[in-house]
């Protein structure tokens, strides 16, 4: 018996559920989420390529006219410490000039790597410095992992794919590169940027077919360690949703709440009929209020009885028809008028009851 506790508490505890809504929710906050840093690599390496292949004449044309105006104008110049200041800033400029294009083609493939990915998260839990981290042991672990084995394999067929593409460019073009050395270098500097181009907008759509793999990989990981065991889910329900005992304890003392505000209003009530024994209906005639009788109290056995003994007090006349008291019972609901059927019978009996009051 002791052991198959055991075996059950173990179970329990293992995580072999999918991950609840919440969990996803409150790891998303802590920005744990399925992401691969390669997809951001891939796409902005081609982004770059890209840009320089639709801005390499416009670059081209820049940086020539940056060499000529430095050459011809800045070797001339008897250096001072205004005039160094003013070389440096003008410099500045036209370099922000020339790598501008660059710079936002990069920014914009990088926010928009991420929001294919994750969306927009802003998390600084991610950041945070955290001691565990400094552990040796966990270290350890870390290092001599089936994570750091694949991370290994990626590195490693990265490196294969991006020598191998390169590879093969140079291979196919051998004939251009061989003729550099026949070239005007102005020609030879073309030839050279096309071919980085190629070799980059290649290497990049490589690269990204492998960083797809890998954001594969990267969700597959993130579901297995978000998994919740069937206790982590009961103890999930009882914070979101509250003890069942607690629960249970409310909706009792809401009924008993009920029940004793039920009760309040029998005194108030013109008449009560019974089964006599099971059930027991109060009505009241109110023209202010209703057109009809309606009814302020029901109940069955006990509550039945308690009806009975607070119309006694009171003196609330009880009078007996028990084919009524369960029609009434199961087909009108407290404070509702009773249905019209029912009319003639209870008016016979509040037209006996107030001649009873009268002789009274």
């Amino acid at each position: 018996m002791f052991l198959v506790r055991l075996d059950l508490q173990f179970f329990a505890g293992e995580k072999t559920e999918k991950a609840t809504p919440k969990k996803r929710q409150d790891s998303r906050k802590k920005g744990q989420v399925a992401k691969s840093a390669d997809v951001n690599t891939a796409i902005i390496l081609i982004a770059v390529f890209f840009s320089l292949m639709v801005f390499g004449g416009f670059i081209f044309e820049r940086l020539l006219g940056l060499f000529r105006h430095s050459f011809n104008h800045y070797l001339f110049v008897n250096p001072t410490e205004q005039s160094i200041q003013e070389i440096f800033v003008e410099l500045s400029l036209e370099t922000a000039i020339v790598l501008s294009p660059i710079l936002i083609v990069s920014l914009i493939a990088a926010i928009a790597a991420n929001l294919m990915q994750v969306g927009f998260l802003y998390s600084t839990e991610a950041i945070q410095m955290k001691l565990n981290k400094l552990d040796p042991i966990q270290g350890f672990k870390r290092i001599y992992s089936i994570r750091a084995i694949v991370e290994m394999i990626k590195s490693i067929l990265k490196i294969v794919i991006v020598s191998g593409v390169t590879l093969a460019i140079l291979w196919f073009r051998l004939e251009d590169i061989v003729s550099i050395s026949q070239k005007t270098v102005g020609s030879s500097l073309i030839i050279l940027a096309k071919l980085t181009v190629q070799m980059g907008l290649f290497a990049g759509g490589a690269l990204l077919f492998l960083s797809f793999l890998d954001y594969l990989y990267q969700r597959f990981d993130f579901e297995k360690n978000i998994r919740m065991s069937k206790q982590d889910i009961k103890d999930e329900y009882k914070k979101t949703e509250g003890d069942p005992l607690i629960k249970s304890k409310i909706k009792q003392k809401q009924r008993e709440m009920a029940m004793q505000r039920m009760m309040q209003e029998v005194p108030k009530a013109d008449v009560v009929i019974t089964n006599p024994t099971h059930y027991a209906i109060a009505l009241k005639y109110d023209e202010s209020k209703m057109d009809a009788p309606y009814v302020v109290a029901k109940g069955v056995d006990f509550v039945a009885q308690r009806i009975k003994e607070i119309a006694k007090e009171n003196q609330i006349v009880t009078v007996e028809n028990r084919p009524l008291a369960r029609a009434l019972y199961s087909q009108a609901e407290i404070g509702d008028a009773i249905p019209e059927e029912f009319f003639k019978a209870v008016a016979e009996i509040l037209a006996y009851v107030y001649r009873l009051k009268e002789k009274i």
